[in-house]
């Protein structure tokens, strides 16, 4: 399994933990983009936090995490659903230049925010926001858990040209009811010890060996993750009825046509004159092509 993400927790303990390696979904989200080295690495980081948080799920829908900002780094967002299928995409902007690759994380978006979406499939937006500001997205991240889910959480990200990981611990309800009161503590200074390479090629369990064995840790079955864009006709229709009547009619006398092309994968959609009078007459979703 190239792609995947794994639970595990310590035994008598309310401390879970979760571990993404990624690989091939990586390379399915950078294939049609040619990224900057270091906004590609931030991208991978991005794309294993979105897996680690969007596992926190109880219920079927998608994390969207999406970092936007004034700075040279104008557009990062990464959604990842219930069945662990992921997307991603980064927009610098025309200030990029190569000698921003160490800036810190507040430099590289400028006046920025994080926003965390909860989307549940038939259910209601959830939308959380905190600030741009630290070196790194973990950080951002773990300001985010404690101001939103108030439940203590720890993520350590990883990046290269090969791929990319991540590791997320977290302190679940009745924590302050366990047995051994150090354990947090504890577990936050031993994982502080992992490398980015460990982190990004040692399997789970030798990893995890590594990390705790001094710990009873109980791993759980891996689950596979990979790159899909969710992107549809129907969907793009949605969009494009959101515009009103107007504007679509506006565009189709101006272009004789709408085109989009999906900035995740690249799929392209087109829509003709009948194509938009059927979408204002019936809203979306009633625009049929006959091939």
């Amino acid at each position: 399994m190239s792609d995947f993400i794994q639970r595990f927790h310590f035994s008598e303990s309310p401390v879970r933990g979760e571990l993404v390696q990624l690989s091939a979904s990586v390379d399915a989200a950078f294939e049609r983009h040619q990224y900057p080295d270091a906004v590609a690495r931030l991208l991978g980081e991005a794309m294993a936090a979105t897996v680690l948080l969007a596992s926190t799920l109880k219920f079927e829908g998608s994390l969207i995490l999406q970092a936007r900002g004034d700075g040279p780094l104008e557009t990062l967002m990464v959604e990842c659903n219930h069945r662990r299928e992921v997307r991603a995409i980064a927009q610098p902007g025309e200030a990029w230049q190569e000698d921003m690759a160490n800036w810190p994380l507040e430099q590289l978006f400028g006046n920025g925010q994080l926003a965390i979406t909860i989307d549940p499939e038939g259910g209601q937006r959830y939308q959380g926001i905190v600030p741009l500001q630290g070196t790194r997205l973990e950080s951002c991240l773990e300001h985010y858990f404690m101001q939103s889910e108030q439940l203590p959480t720890r993520i350590w990200l990883a990046a290269s040209e090969e791929g990319a990981a991540g590791l997320l611990l977290q302190v679940l309800p009745g924590h302050d009811q366990g047995s051994d009161a150090d354990i947090w503590p504890r577990l936050q200074q031993l994982t502080a010890t992992v490398k980015a390479d460990e982190l990004l090629e040692l399997p789970a369990t030798e990893l995890l060996y590594r990390l705790y064995n001094e710990e009873l840790v109980e791993l759980h079955e891996a689950q596979a993750v990979c790159f899909r864009c969710t992107c549809s006709r129907e969907r793009t229709e949605q969009v494009l009825v959101t515009l009103g009547e107007n504007e679509l009619r506006g565009i189709i006398a101006e272009h004789g046509a709408i085109e989009i092309s999906c900035q995740f994968c690249g799929q392209e959609y087109a829509f003709d004159p009948v194509d938009v009078e059927q979408m204002i007459r019936g809203g979306a979703g009633h625009s049929v092509k006959m091939h």
